[in-house]
């Protein structure tokens, strides 16, 4: 089924979806929407001017799904290069425009199936149904995928029961509808007591592996292999997807930041490694650029993936882009060889019956022989006409059939050697299947050499073990001891440290005193010495001053001794001429009129002496 034709599929639901009256036309304004959303979705650059003269106003009324082809099929479907869009974009908007007039799920929430479930459902119902329309699905496809959803749940499907549904419910065209077949889903006959969410897992793997080509890619952690890198030479844990051209590895599971790729083509090959680097259950991808190791976690993995890997190759080199698609058409062929020999046997039937019926006619006419000569000629010549004409027939019917035999022989002859190719490349597989076997089974029994030997030392060592053990319980009782004196001289820290800081706080507020007294002090020096500075000016003044009157008592003293010396001489002088005069008190009134003449140089000088 190529691009065109799963294309082709869903817009026949869109387009059926908005036809509200069933007379199989669409009206120009909501072909208009429905063409610019696929123009959007399928990346399509627009061509507004082909859609308004296209669909411009007129009087010729909806278009019908012929009327609308040319120019689906111009316009947009000849446009369409694969891998430009996202076909699951594609798929929902087809989905919503049906789904909201033809999906009714349960309305009290009692659906088996969410409604994102519905839509992979539906994507799966359109990929397994016959290119026929209306779009039905034959009781083997619908039994085919309710086993694929079952298997993914490890669930076995009643098989008895399925056929008694599908022989009460009404089909149509051979087959059921995709909203028969949802609604048989959400009746859950087929998938009692199973919660919905194991169900939107199923669903899920089941879509993944027919719509998305996932070849292999395991629940839970065993989708997890380890990586060597080609740079660092490191060992990385990745997840890993495996479709028929790609080997894509993510960082985990939920395939959101994407590490990396190894692309597949025919000349690619995987191998079996021995276990190095601490690592085991190892293999490696040879491409025509790089080889890749990885390690599993078991064998068991680590075949699975080799025998996926070795089918996408072997589907490169056949030249198929999708196991399922491969798978579908051979389903389909045999069930029109089955449909042919039914035909064939059904046909051989009805040949027998006829000649039971000609063998009693002529047993009939050979009673009327006996009674009738003549009439009996007249007979047997009509008989030798037929019987020539038959003889032609059956010479013709046997030309077709040894043509048709021919034919047939061609056919089985290329089935046969494209078989015999399928085998030997499965023969080849199985070879290296069973070589990787035998090369593992020697990896093994040295890996069990390997392991006595261990097992013989780990003994030893766990005599060691038991001593060292003894010791190591003496040393935790010791340390037990040193803990419990480690805790109380942690307490006694703790109290020296409570007491360090109060000193600290003391200290700091003992600091900040100080500063404040010094800047005090600081402050009083400077004063001081402002007036040490004012005391030694006028020290020096008094100094000078000093000096001064210093010089002027020396001066003084000098006019005093000398005053002294005039004042004796005077005297003597004096005695001299007033003795003879007699009264004394003139004499000493005259001495203390001297005497008063020279005291207040006298005062001046004790004043400077002091």
């Amino acid at each position: 089924m190529d691009l065109r034709a799963e294309l082709l599929k869903s817009i026949w639901y869109a387009f059926t979806a908005l036809d509200v009256e069933k007379s199989g036309k669409v009206s120009k304004s909501q072909l208009k929407v429905l063409s610019h959303n696929l123009y959007t979705v399928l990346c399509i650059p627009h061509d507004p001017v082909a859609l308004e003269e296209h669909f411009r106003d007129d009087d010729d009324g909806p278009v019908s799904s012929q009327g609308y082809m040319p120019y689906l099929n111009k316009y947009i479907l000849d446009k369409v290069e694969e891998g430009a869009f996202v076909k699951e974009n594609f798929d929902e908007l087809c989905w919503t425009l049906t789904a909201k007039k033809n999906y009714k799920p349960d309305r009290n929430g009692n659906s088996v199936v969410s409604h994102r479930d519905a839509f992979k459902l539906w994507c799966l119902f359109n990929f397994l149904s016959e290119d026929k329309y209306p779009l039905v699905m034959v009781p083997d496809e619908v039994e085919y995928l309710l086993k694929k959803i079952c298997t993914a749940m490890n669930v076995e499907l009643n098989s008895c029961e399925l056929d008694d549904y599908l022989s009460q419910e009404p089909q149509g065209q051979g087959g059921l509808t995709v909203w028969q077949f949802l609604d048989m889903v959400n009746s859950g006959r087929f998938l009692r007591g199973i919660e919905q969410e194991a169900v939107s897992m199923a669903v899920e793997e089941v879509y993944q592996e027919v719509i998305e080509d996932v070849l292999k890619q395991a629940r839970s952690s065993h989708g997890y292999l380890w990586k060597k890198g080609q740079l660092r030479r490191n060992w990385s844990e990745r997840w890993f997807m495996l479709k028929p051209s790609v080997l894509s590895y993510y960082m985990s599971e939920e395939r959101k930041e994407k590490k990396g790729s190894i692309p597949l083509d025919k000349h690619c090959c995987v191998e079996v490694l021995p276990d190095r680097d601490g690592k085991r259950c190892m293999f490696c991808v040879k491409t025509s650029s790089r080889t890749y190791e990885m390690s599993a976690s078991d064998t068991r993995q680590r075949q699975e993936w080799t025998l996926a890997i070795q089918t996408a190759i072997r589907l490169q080199a056949e030249g198929k882009k999708s196991l399922h698609k491969d798978l579908k058409q051979k389903r389909r062929e045999q069930r029109e060889q089955r449909e042919q020999r039914k035909a064939a046997k059904e046909e051989e039937t009805q040949r027998l019956k006829q000649l039971q019926e000609e063998k009693e006619r002529k047993l009939q006419e050979l009673e009327l022989l006996k009674e009738d000569p003549r009439q009996a000629e007249i007979l047997l010549q009509e008989e030798k006409e037929r019987k020539l004409q038959e003889l032609e027939l059956l010479k013709e019917a046997q030309r077709q059939a040894e043509i048709l035999l021919q034919e047939e022989e061609q056919r089985r002859r290329q089935q046969h050697e494209e078989m015999q190719r399928t085998l030997e490349i499965q023969l080849r597989e199985a070879e290296q299947a069973r070589a990787s076997m035998q090369a593992e089974m020697v990896l093994k029994e040295a890996e069990a050499e390997r392991q006595r030997k261990r097992i013989v030392e780990l003994e030893a060592m766990q005599e060691r073990l038991q001593e060292a053990l003894q010791q190591e319980v003496k040393a935790r009782q010791d340390e037990e001891a040193v803990r419990y004196a480690q805790a109380r001289l942690l307490a006694e820290e703790e109290e020296k440290l409570k007491q360090l800081m109060k000193l600290k706080e003391e200290q700091e507020e003992y600091i900040i005193k100080t500063q404040r007294e010094k800047q005090v002090l600081k402050q009083e020096m400077e004063n001081k010495n402002k007036c040490l500075e004012e005391a030694q000016k006028q020290l020096e003044e008094v100094r000078v001053n000093r000096q001064r009157v210093d010089q002027d008592v020396m001066a003084a003293q000098r006019k005093l001794r000398q005053a002294s010396t005039n004042v004796k001489h005077w005297n003597v002088q004096m005695n001299r001429l007033m003795h003879p005069i007699g009264p004394g008190d003139k004499r000493t009134n005259v001495s203390g009129g001297v005497f008063a003449a020279y005291q207040p140089l006298l005062s001046r000088r004790d004043s400077s002496l002091k």
